[in-house]
């Protein structure tokens, strides 16, 4: 019985993986760059060249990906933050879209030089983003300045916004970084590093592999590659997510009064 079983999950397992395989094939994901282009740490997952362009190894991208994904359970499983990085026009919204979904922080827009490694500025400028916001709500903004005040204040909200809007929820260092095109900020795989966040990083062949913690070689441009990589590591954060556990609240124990 314990045999079936075991035989049935190894079925099931290949189907599912297979089925991947499939979906990232129409994908267009095993469409590398030129050879010229390609980085040597990318080679031993490149099947072949095909008129001069090189066609990435799914089946090895699909062990990737799943080991991406074992790493964002593990991550939601525990009640930490995941970053979400895309800053490249082709992928935006689709980054965007998927940070929302599970409620992570996410940066689109641009990755502002100390964004990690001075993290306390950028607390000050999130603080103030959120100061604006708040007192533009309350309607504090219409009563305690002038017209043209409030026109330069609007310009300091949109510019605010733009480059912190998407990490205005974001109170301590991420645990975890996904980022889609590496070498396209590469900025911010360099401040991970220095603070040893480690990274997922979807990327093409043009990239150093070695700098990210866990690579998922596939293209990174398409969009419906990308989105089917997306798609994979939120539904394992969800999965993750379902099995946090709030650790209790600690109760403070009355001190006994003196008689």
């Amino acid at each position: 019985m314990q045999a079936e079983t075991s035989k049935i999950t190894q079925t099931t397992d290949t189907t599912q993986k297979n089925s991947l395989i499939e979906r990232l094939f129409k994908a267009g994901a095993h469409f590398g760059f030129t050879r010229s282009r390609r980085h040597p740490s990318v080679t031993p997952y490149i099947f072949g060249n095909k008129q001069g362009t090189d066609i990435i190894d799914l089946e090895q991208t699909s062990l990737l990906l799943e080991a991406a994904k074992n790493v964002v359970r593990d991550t939601a499983k525990a009640g930490k933050t995941v970053l979400f990085v895309g800053t490249k026009e082709e992928v935006v919204a689709l980054v965007r879209e998927y940070a929302e979904k599970v409620e992570m922080p996410y940066v689109v827009n641009r990755w502002i030089g100390g964004m990690l490694t001075n993290f306390t500025e950028i607390k000050k400028r999130i603080q103030r983003l959120s100061d604006l916001l708040q007192q533009g709500e309350s309607g504090e903004l219409e009563r305690k300045y002038t017209k043209k005040e409030r026109v330069i204040l609007g310009r300091e909200i949109e510019k605010l916004n733009f480059n912190f809007g998407g990490i205005k929820a974001l109170e301590r260092m991420p645990a975890l970084m996904i980022v889609v095109d590496p070498r396209h900020d590469s900025i911010a795989i360099l401040e991970a590093r220095g603070l040893s966040i480690p990274v997922i990083g979807i990327t093409s062949s043009d990239t150093n592999i070695k700098e990210i913690t866990y690579p998922v070689v596939a293209n990174d441009a398409l969009q419906t590659s990308v989105r089917i990589m997306l798609e994979e590591l939120t539904a394992a954060y969800k999965e993750g997510k379902a099995e946090f556990v709030p650790a209790p609240r600690r109760e403070e124990t009355p001190t006994p009064s003196v008689r």
